[in-house]
């Protein structure tokens, strides 16, 4: 859509010129606004889809203010803005009897935070859902800038449904700041000659590489060796860390005692290490 049309781009140098150009554009009524909105599902009309953008430009502005906290260019911040807007606009469907700004505000801000995602960081500080959630919250929850008691951590974590210790964390992340790896001054140590890998070495990262192998084709022939209860319990107890299972879990699935999986998952360790040791 956005290949035949030409549409204001927001850039550092232009800023506030953008902004006061955008607000130039009319407001839509509500029957302007599904009308064009039938002439672009129904007739792919890109000039309907053009002026139901540009009425709608002042709303990302708008949201993308919200994200400057984040230190980065406010510029860039409305430009994914305005990708997400596109993206409502070719989804809207006017007889659902929803303003397009209603529909819009969701993808315009999962445009921005997916930008934010991506650079605010040179390391990811948020890659699941939850993480996410308490990376665009935790900021607004503070109740100041600095230090947060334990009474604070543990509020948050209740009203974000997360643990006090991830609270934590996502605080010292988002404390933290990017640095240069070289000293532009050349004065004193740089971070280079003290974050250095000497497992980085080739010669040393392609050993580290086939020891790697070397030991996940030994307990491939060492879970061989189990029965299917037993490998059940040794996968879901051990091998899937982002989702293991409990003794409790496990006797529910094969109806018997927590007690009695202990035993097994203890029976085939020992198995294992056996088979590994001798191969």
């Amino acid at each position: 859509m956005t290949n035949h049309f030409a549409l204001p781009v927001a850039t550092a140098s232009n800023l506030d010129g953008y902004i006061q150009s955008v607000k130039q554009f009319p407001i839509l009524s509500a029957t302007e606004e599904a009308d064009l909105g039938r002439r672009l599902r129904q007739h792919n009309d890109l000039g309907a889809a053009r002026e139901l953008i540009l009425s709608h430009l002042r709303v990302v502005v708008s949201i993308a203010r919200g994200y400057h906290g984040y230190g980065l260019p406010q510029a860039d911040l409305i430009q994914e803005g305005n990708i997400g807007l596109m993206k409502a606009v070719r989804r809207f469907d006017p007889d659902r009897g929803v303003r397009l700004v209603s529909f819009a505000i969701h993808w315009i801000r999962a445009e921005i935070n997916e930008y934010i995602i991506r650079n605010w960081r040179l390391v990811k500080i948020a890659t699941t859902k939850a993480q996410r959630r308490l990376f665009f919250n935790l900021r607004s929850l503070k109740q100041n800038l600095g230090f947060m008691g334990k009474d604070e951590i543990h509020e948050i974590a209740r009203e974000l449904k997360v643990k006090p210790e991830e609270v934590v964390e996502m605080d010292i992340r988002l404390s933290g700041r990017d640095c240069a790896l070289e000293n532009p001054d050349d004065e004193g140590p740089e971070p280079l000659d003290y974050l250095t890998d000497p497992g980085a070495e080739p010669s040393v990262f392609l050993e580290n590489l086939e020891q790697e192998k070397l030991l996940a084709t030994g307990l491939g022939n060492a879970l061989d060796t189990l029965d299917t209860r037993s490998r059940r319990i040794i996968e879901a107890r051990w091998l899937n860390p982002d989702n293991s299972l409990t003794l409790h879990d496990l006797a529910a699935e094969f109806e018997v005692s927590a007690e009695r999986i202990r035993q097994i998952e203890q029976k085939a360790l020992k198995q294992l290490k056996s088979v590994m040791i001798e191969n």
